[in-house]
């Protein structure tokens, strides 16, 4: 399959098209990210031509949800570098235990590991019955995966390993059930989590929270849309709450950072003014 047959104008047109039909405003994604996401779609599913996989994006519900899922990066997995949540463990959840209630939105929450991630450190911490997440995502179709708790049974060794360099205190496998390939994890587990549909690019703030994680998804916006969701975030943080951003991003140069102090070598801000 010839790379050229997805070119520069047809990147734009597709994004047109996916704003004025379904409301999905990519255009301040990273293009060379998403023309590679859309090539391999295009190969992968042997598009006859151009018009045809258009066509194809615009009249076929089911096949759009597929273009959206491909297009959105949804790699992730439990306790993802475990010297972010080790730091989650020790330092900034002790202190947002003391407040009578904890708010936490997971912004890019993708198919839900990292909320279940945080969701056993709060319940090791005894915090769990005062907090609740709000798992969020563009995707739908990755938010019904989030919900339905389970995760492929050859990921338990590696998710174990992370946990256990995170801080964690229990045997892992005391969180889920094996059933066949799957583990599916505790019902309580779930009990504080909401997941639900948000737009970062479009969809405005929606609660106050004390701790907003939103990891390895800023990589991909080019710099205004960064600044326009940043802001956002600061708007939905309470005074004295925590950012936390993924390994490769950063709210240096951007128009909140005075507001903000970094924690520590983590990529955690506190909101100081």
């Amino acid at each position: 399959m010839e790379l050229s047959v997805i070119n520069d104008d047809h990147v734009e047109i597709l994004l047109s098209d996916l704003l004025e039909q379904y409301g999905y405003d990519f255009t301040g994604y990273s293009r060379a990210s998403l023309k590679r996401r859309i090539i391999r779609l295009y190969s992968l599913d042997r598009a006859v031509s151009f018009a045809e996989f258009r066509y194809k994006i615009n009249n076929d519900n089911l096949y759009f949800k597929r273009f959206v899922e491909q297009i959105t990066v949804n790699v992730t997995e439990m306790f993802r570098d475990p010297g972010f949540f080790k730091t989650l463990r020790d330092v900034v959840l002790p202190k947002l235990g003391t407040y009578p209630f904890i708010r936490i939105w997971l912004a890019g929450c993708s198919t839900g590991e990292e909320a279940y991630s945080i969701s056993i450190i709060l319940n090791e911490l005894n915090l769990l019955h005062k907090s609740l997440i709000y798992a969020t995502d563009l995707n739908p179709i990755v938010l019904e995966k989030a919900a339905q708790g389970m995760f492929g049974m050859n990921y338990m060794k590696q998710y174990s390993e992370n946990y256990i360099l995170s801080g964690g205190l229990k045997d892992f496998s005391s969180y889920y059930t094996a059933n066949y390939s799957l583990a599916k994890f505790n019902d309580e587990l779930k009990s504080k989590i909401i997941f639900s549909t948000h737009n970062l690019v479009s969809d405005y703030s929606f609660n106050e929270f004390q701790l907003i994680l939103c990891r390895n998804v800023l990589i991909y916006f080019d710099r205004e849309l960064q600044q326009k969701v940043l802001n956002l975030f600061d708007e939905s943080l309470e005074d004295l709450g925590y950012l936390a951003l993924g390994t490769k991003e950063t709210i240096n140069f951007s128009g909140i950072s005075a507001k903000y102090k970094r924690l520590n070598s983590e990529k955690i801000w506190r909101k100081i003014q």
